[in-house]
């Protein structure tokens, strides 16, 4: 094991122990997806301890900032890591940096021996690759959810709904990767990956906005996830998850290119089930409207 690997272990082992052991129904921990690339690097490769030292510096960084990026060189281009993490815009540093160090703490489990991963946790996501993914939009839907029908397209709820997503999605000049509305008891959260420019965020969050209005049509509540932002909405009375969920509200996994998409239906066909079963049958709504 690299003398990179054991730090970050050192690192994750600081953390408290019950939130290491317990299955935690914090908002933060609930799992969304997880994309790996089918690539594999060498066991003791130069790649692998980049990987590593990734890993450790995101683990680092987050118990001091919500957002971070890193590139970790290699003796070749092909062993270069590229990694950022990033929390939700209304998390504490201490619940970001639990959140970063939970995502990071399953990688190894989901995504073993990966050349790279992507890990969506409700509060957080975690990120490194093989090739320079930093700065540059990518409007690939990771994954879509979309509830039950309203009963009425025309409703004044939907027309909230509307609202609300447009509020999300204006910009005013000035960068706001994270955003909040409500309109009634409608609400909306957006959030851009902060290696993009504001153009580049207004740009991904339109993208989001019009797949999720044409995909979920007249749902009481919806998640678009796309590599670089994610829009969610709900009525307030529905959540994206939770108890009770109906063929109606089934998730939908993408599969795409050389990588694996997990969804949180098809969560029990990898190992990592007995962690997450709880965390995605009691999902909370988190959509907290200004």
């Amino acid at each position: 094991m690299s003398l990179s690997m054991l730090s970050l272990l050192l690192l994750l082992l600081l953390l408290p122990f019950s939130f290491l052991v317990s299955l935690s129904t914090s908002s933060f921990d609930s799992f969304i997806y997880v994309r790996c690339s089918q690539y594999k690097y060498s066991p003791g490769s130069p790649f692998e301890t980049g990987v590593d030292s990734v890993l450790t510096s995101l683990v680092s960084s987050s118990a001091s900032s919500s957002y971070n990026n890193f590139t970790i060189p290699g003796s070749t281009p092909s062993d270069t890591v590229y990694g950022l993490y990033q929390c939700r815009g209304d998390l504490t540093v201490a619940d970001c940096s639990s959140c970063v160090s939970h995502a990071v703490s399953q990688l190894g489990t989901t995504c073993a021996g990966s050349s790279g991963s992507t890990f969506q946790l409700e509060g957080c996501l975690v990120r490194y690759d093989n090739t320079t993914f930093l700065g540059a939009q990518d409007k690939t839907v990771m994954l879509r959810r979309c509830g039950p029908l309203t009963g009425d397209a025309n409703s004044d709820e939907l027309t909230r709904r509307d609202a609300v997503l447009g509020y999300v999605g204006a910009g005013d000049g000035t960068y706001k990767p994270y955003r909040t509305g409500s309109s009634g008891s409608v609400q909306a959260v957006a959030q851009c990956v902060q290696d993009l420019s504001n153009g580049d965020c207004q740009d991904c969050l339109a993208e989001a906005i019009g797949q999720l209005k044409s995909d979920c049509g007249a749902a009481k509540w919806g998640d678009m996830y796309l590599a670089k932002c994610y829009v969610q909405y709900s009525d307030g009375n529905h959540t994206s998850g939770g108890q009770g969920t109906t063929d109606e509200e089934v998730e939908k996994t993408v599969v795409e290119g050389n990588c694996i998409y997990v969804g949180p239906n098809e969560i029990h066909q990898t190992s990592i089930v007995r962690l997450f079963q709880q965390l995605t049958m009691n999902r909370p709504n988190i959509l907290k409207g200004n």
